[in-house]
């Protein structure tokens, strides 16, 4: 017999399945012997009251054994002779595009302008150790994308486009852990989400599709206003329609569009900083416990939001147990993020706190790369790349204040609220090493105020947050794409260019690695719809 059932227990009573084996058995009137498996299937932490209680929807086996997979198991038929289809970027958006592609009997050719995934992390290190920031191959630019090293979490609010579901599964297939189809906030970690990724290249690989690395566009083709395929810097051209899945980070493939006539359009962003506290006093506050989270809860999380002078001020991407990494992608750049492994276990919690700024307050931030462009063709009068200015000019900005190295500039929490430059600094998760700094003065007063009313709010709703125990670290930019590549709603297709498939977050249609995954399957099943009409 199989039953479902829905719990609230004490986090000692879900630790494990045994022990939630003898739960169910207690208050079901079981023999705990006769219950052969237990599977979970939703689990999420209650932490709003002192006593904190483990949500469970569970699946519970008595007298039998489950008899259907943990996962969803795709099949992906061998393509070797199908219809090819450039994909460009091998981030989340890239690789399952690939493999929808398959699905559909169409042949990927993925081209990366960095390495895999493994090699990559030789370049990475080097961040760290020697300063130096190879623009080809670094936290953006890899096999696996921005994600693959920088954390790998999977929430997502995006559900309405595709199946969140699907996505966790094709993780799954390629050896990530099935809880991560149960978890309220899923995480692979960066210690483990390489060798998924890696499974999935060679997925790629066996089913007759190619992975090219270390292979950039240059440039698209362009023939009778349709893309026909693209040029690289190793000399070859891959002929076919192009799935544009480039990432937040490829401001080089920013300028090739503007230059070549592709409408564009500036989008907003979020800029701010990353803010780490120790990983204890998080455990304490969001616990509501002086000993923090014990033996049998993970690291805690928090989520803040407010208006602050009529722009979002919110907390993104929070590392629990994690650290602040270097995620510059080219010279003369400091720009900050966060990841977690796995285990989430290290003495510190981030995260990056934030900013929201349209395009219309371009002018109205201080030093900032205006430009109204008389010769665009869009109806704004903001410059379709004046986002990606801003950025470039306030990681420059951060980079002299770093001492022209990937030191980050750093001031404790309250001094920055207080505008007071901090005479030291907490011990710190980001290994290149911090410099005191006056964030309040040098950077734009837009962001700064605005941080500071934020901070000042959290401190008030949560007791114990603004502290100068947590530091404050510049800068963190990339939280998106500072341009949307302008594509029809219903093909996906660019609107001025056929057979041009802008997508994912680097095409400002995805924030995420599960959202830029299923925007990336919608991609590969429009470029197949848009072969059979050839075709026809």
């Amino acid at each position: 017999m199989i039953q479902e059932l829905q719990l609230r227990i004490l986090p000692e009573q879900a630790a494990s399945e045994q022990s939630i084996k003898l739960y169910v058995a207690r208050e079901k009137g079981l023999d705990a012997r006769t219950i052969k498996a237990v599977r979970t299937l939703k689990r999420s932490i209650d932490a709003r009251q002192r006593t904190i209680y483990v949500n469970l929807t569970i699946r519970i086996y008595i007298n039998e054994l489950p008899t259907d997979d943990e996962y969803t198991e795709t099949y992906y038929p061998m393509v070797d002779e199908g219809p090819e289809v450039i994909v460009v970027g091998a981030g989340p958006g890239g690789l399952f595009a690939a493999l929808r592609l398959i699905e559909l009997g169409c042949r990927p050719i993925v081209v990366e302008r960095g390495k895999d995934v493994h090699t990559r992390k030789r370049d990475i290190a080097r961040i760290s150790r020697e300063h130096i920031v190879d623009p080809e191959s670094n936290y953006s630019f890899g096999e696996g994308g921005a994600g693959a090293y920088s954390d790998g979490k999977l929430y997502t609010r995006s559900k309405k486009r595709g199946s969140v579901e699907k996505i966790l599964n094709v993780f799954c297939q390629h050896g990530a852990s099935t809880t991560i189809l149960s978890d309220a906030h899923p995480h692979i970690g960066t210690d483990k989400l390489p060798r998924v990724i890696e499974n999935m290249r060679e997925t790629i690989k066996r089913c007759g599709g190619e992975v090219h690395f270390e292979t950039r566009m240059d440039r698209l083709v362009i023939e009778r206003n349709k893309i026909v395929g693209i040029e690289t810097n190793t000399g070859r051209t891959f002929r076919g329609p192009v799935i544009l899945a480039t990432g937040h980070s490829a401001r080089d493939v920013y300028q090739h569009l503007y230059a070549s006539g592709i409408d564009i359009e500036a989008k907003g962003i979020a800029v701010g900083v990353r803010l780490e506290h120790p990983a204890e006093l998080i455990d304490q506050i969001q616990y509501h416990n002086k000993h923090g989270r014990g033996k049998y809860l993970p690291a805690a999380e928090y989520s803040f939001v407010s208006q602050v002078d009529g722009r979002g001020v919110y907390s993104f991407c929070m590392c629990p147990g994690g650290a602040v990494v270097p995620a510059a992608s080219g010279p003369e750049q400091i720009v900050v993020n966060g990841m977690s492994a796995s285990h989430r276990n290290s003495r510190w919690s981030n995260a990056g706190m934030v900013v929201e700024i349209r395009p219309e307050d371009i002018s109205l931030i201080d030093n900032s790369p205006l430009a109204v462009d008389n010769t665009t063709t869009q109806s704004s009068s903001i410059h379709p790349l004046a986002m990606l200015h801003l950025q470039e000019e306030l990681e420059r900005q951060c980079w002299m204040q770093g001492n022209r190295r990937q030191t980050a500039p750093a001031q404790r929490m309250v001094d920055f609220t207080r505008r007071k430059l901090s005479y030291d600094l907490p011990p710190s998760s980001y290994t290149p090493g911090l410099i005191s700094s006056p964030l309040h003065f040098w950077m734009p007063e837009f962001i700064s105020s605005r941080l500071q009313k934020g901070f000042e709010h959290f401190g008030r709703t949560s007791r114990g947050f603004l502290t100068n125990e947590a530091t404050v670290i510049g800068l963190e930019t990339r939280t998106s794409a500072p341009v949307r590549i302008i594509r029809d709603r219903e093909t996906l297709q660019h609107i001025s260019v056929g057979g041009l498939f802008p997508c994912g977050e680097g095409a400002g249609y995805a924030g995420g690695i599960v959202s830029a995954g299923i925007d990336g399957e919608r991609c590969a099943e429009a470029a197949a719809a848009y072969i059979r009409a050839i075709e026809n």
